[in-house]
């Protein structure tokens, strides 16, 4: 069975939401580690999205990437991979998973 890795693209189920939370199938970026996700069975993911809304936690993904949009860091969120039928998409770039990392540290600590 997959476990998702930190930096790993997924696609997953973000069903049931509420309020303003991203819904439906899409695809995230896991930013816990690895021993975690293995161990917990959850991971903690950024949604992504296609939205062009101005948003100091939202990271552009690059042109060329497999997956499109903007990583919304500030809708983190801790989702069973397992019962969310978790995919790997694509791995992120370093720099790029940094990014994210360093937007929500703020919002965390």
């Amino acid at each position: 069975m997959y476990v998702p890795k930190r930096g790993d693209f997924i696609w997953l189920s973000f069903d049931p939401q509420a309020g303003h939370e991203q819904m439906g199938n899409r695809p995230a970026l896991v930013v816990s580690h690895d021993r975690f996700n293995s161990k917990m069975g959850f991971a903690f993911v950024c949604p992504i999205s296609n939205t062009q809304r101005q948003n100091p936690f939202y990271v552009q993904i690059s042109a060329g990437s497999p997956v499109t949009g903007v990583i919304m860091a500030d809708q983190l969120r801790s989702l069973d991979f397992r019962a969310r039928n978790a995919q790997l998409i694509a791995n992120c770039p370093d720099l790029l998973l940094q990014d994210v990392l360093r937007r929500i540290k703020p919002v965390l600590f």
